[in-house]
């Protein structure tokens, strides 16, 4: 089982990597493929949205069938969609291609979890879940700066090439070494509808919504733009930045791990962590031109605070019933990366609503589409963090 549980661990951080990369890529997919910062939003968004889609039929697989059929399969359709990106020729080849990654990443996570809840102390749960998210964020670490390096010395086509390659053998790794556990004593029977019906849920799909996505957002998609437009970073400059954020998101992620177990809570962890990554946000919306040093320092706290997910999953898998464990934790995913999806498209039309029109020279400041998102980002976690207050905590 540890062999298997290995596999899906580097699929995670497969899975990391490409909803990251793009953030990168963006000067060269802009320069070759005549791609607007809209049109990346909008393949950005087709991954989180297509992944979030996908977790209604992996919940119901992985209760079925089990983990290792379910994330092997998914992973072969991954390595097709990555090889899609590396032929594509226009901005729409890139939205399906990143369709299919997104089909091809939507269980890896959940598979992980699934094994965790069914072969594992329940107490011990949310610190296997961080420790999955810190590793697999490695993944957001290669789509910074060691993504900018290959680019450099092998094209942005042979490196995603490449990358198709590794996504196909570890989904052959992932069918040869994962175990599925034991399947669950049959309940009193029930489906996602049962657990849309249970009331202490809905404050924690709220928090979900609005925990992960700015983060995300911000590392997978507009770190890039941002640096360029405001403060005129070089691709290479660019990779660092998305480097120290990354960092922030694996060290958040190891963090929160063990900290329900430590203060005795899991609501006022995820809610004191989210409250610290919207101060860091709004200190962005009030100062969107910072100096260098302080934006990397904001948008490494939004990276480092805004990794509750693991904690979430956990406060949502204590009130799930055994076997409808599957479809519990990949409906509360759904949640947290269908809003990922959602916003990945709509800061983009913000972004394109504020930016200048092509032509007009200094009619406003370059910071001033980021004004907007910033802002947004900010109320939209405020309005989660509000609903959240009426949590039910509950630990193992």
């Amino acid at each position: 089982m540890r062999a298997g549980i290995a596999a899906l661990l580097f699929a995670y951080v497969l899975s990391q990597f490409y909803r990251a990369f793009l953030a990168v890529l963006t000067p060269v997919l802009e320069s070759d493929l005549g791609a607007s910062k809209a049109d990346l939003a909008a393949a950005s968004g087709a991954w989180f949205l297509a992944f979030a889609l996908m977790q209604i039929p992996v919940g119901e697989a992985l209760d079925r069938i089990g983990p290792r059929r379910t994330a092997a399969a998914a992973l072969l359709v991954g390595a097709i969609g990555a090889g899609v990106f590396a032929a594509a020729t226009t901005p729409a080849m890139l939205t399906l291609s990143m369709v299919l990654i997104g089909i091809g990443c939507s269980p890896v996570l959940m598979a992980s979890y699934f094994i965790f809840a069914r072969q594992f102390s329940p107490a011990v749960f949310g610190t296997l879940a961080g420790a999955t998210i810190g590793v697999g964020s490695l993944g957001n670490i290669g789509a910074s700066l060691p993504l900018t390096m290959a680019v450099e010395a092998f094209g942005w086509r042979g490196t995603v090439w490449a990358m198709a390659g590794v996504t196909l053998a570890t989904g052959l790794l992932v069918a040869a070494l994962v175990r599925d556990p034991a399947r669950a004593p049959k309940g009193g029977g029930g489906s996602f509808l049962t657990l849309l019906g249970m009331r202490q849920l809905w404050p924690i799909f709220a928090v979900m919504i609005v925990c992960y996505a700015p983060a995300a957002g911000l590392r997978g998609l507009w770190l890039g733009p941002y640096f360029a437009d405001v403060h005129d970073y070089t691709q290479a400059q660019i990779g660092i930045a998305s480097l120290w954020m990354g960092l922030a998101m694996v060290a958040g992620s190891f963090a929160y791990g063990p900290l329900d177990r430590w203060v005795g809570s899991r609501k006022w962890v995820i809610f004191g962590g989210n409250a610290l990554a919207l101060a860091c946000l709004a200190t962005f919306w009030l100062t969107p031109a910072a100096s260098p040093l302080m934006a990397t320092a904001l948008f490494v706290g939004v990276g480092f605070f805004g990794a509750s997910f693991p904690v979430v999953i956990a406060h949502g898998r204590a009130f799930l019933p055994p076997h409808l464990t599957g479809r519990g934790v990949a409906l509360i995913n759904l949640c947290g990366i269908g809003a990922t999806g959602i916003l990945q498209v709509v800061t983009g039309r913000i972004h394109t609503a504020l930016a200048l029109p092509d032509g007009v020279v200094n009619s406003a400041p370059p910071a001033t589409p980021y004004v907007g998102l910033f802002a947004f980002y900010t109320v939209f976690i405020g309005i989660g963090l509000a609903l959240y207050l009426f949590s039910r905590d509950r630990t193992d």
